[in-house]
């Protein structure tokens, strides 16, 4: 897997999405995916969007192929200073962990077009570089993955992580989401060994991300970490 995903690394790039236009093409591609698999309601507009898209501690970043978007993720900082977050409004006790001066990053809104899903690329792991490259970038405590049940085989085998807790109703979805946990500074080291492609990659500098510091709402944490990460 590891060589199919360093093959792609050579034909995608990662960018920090900002302007109305990538964000607009961004939630066309949340409304196609979750409508196809019927876990939002339909709308006029075609689009999926959210009050949390517009936080100042969120950082949308898109993966692109040929020009186009093939995959989308965004993420929410939380520490100290913002505790916004939509997983944290559904998982509050998540809050003791920010009470203890910890460091969450919060994924959501994963998406993957379903072109690229027919021509067999792995953009599953091309796009779930993004948190962990985040994680390291904004020296992270605790990655959350608020995902479907059926997915947590996956980001356990892959990356580590744990239940937390049991499925919840999660806002503007049909479908309950399970709560995966990582401490991320313990588990980063195992996971680049097991795949180191989720890491840095120096020889593709397409495939990095230049992710914003957010220093105005975001408080990095002061907890060592280990060399790996």
């Amino acid at each position: 897997m590891d060589q199919r995903v360093i093959e792609a690394l050579n034909r995608v790039r990662y960018r920090v999405a900002t302007e109305s236009d990538d964000l607009e093409n961004i939630y066309r591609l949340r409304y196609s995916c979750y409508r196809a698999e019927q876990s939002i309601s339909e709308n006029e507009r075609g689009l999926m969007t959210d009050p949390f898209d517009d936080t100042a501690n969120c950082v949308h970043v898109a993966v692109e192929m040929e020009d186009k978007i093939v995959a989308a993720l965004r993420l929410h900082l939380v520490s100290r200073l913002s505790l916004v977050s939509p997983t944290l409004e559904v998982f509050p006790e998540l809050q003791s962990y920010v009470d203890d001066g910890q460091t969450i990053l919060d994924p959501t809104r994963f998406v993957i077009a379903p072109s690229a899903r027919k021509k067999r690329v792995p953009v599953h792991f091309l796009a779930l570089r993004i948190p962990f490259l985040a994680a390291i970038f904004y020296n992270i405590d605790l990655a959350l993955a608020p995902v479907r049940a059926e997915h947590t085989a996956f980001y356990q085998r892959y990356l580590g992580y744990e239940k937390a807790f049991e499925p919840r109703d999660y806002p503007g979805l049909k479908k309950p989401i399970q709560l995966l946990t990582s401490n991320f500074g313990e588990q980063s080291a195992a996971v680049l060994a097991r795949t180191p492609v989720f890491g840095p990659m120096e020889a593709f500098p397409e495939a990095n991300i230049s992710f914003p510091p957010l220093s105005e709402v975001y408080a990095p944490s002061k907890k060592e970490r280990t060399a790996a990460a």
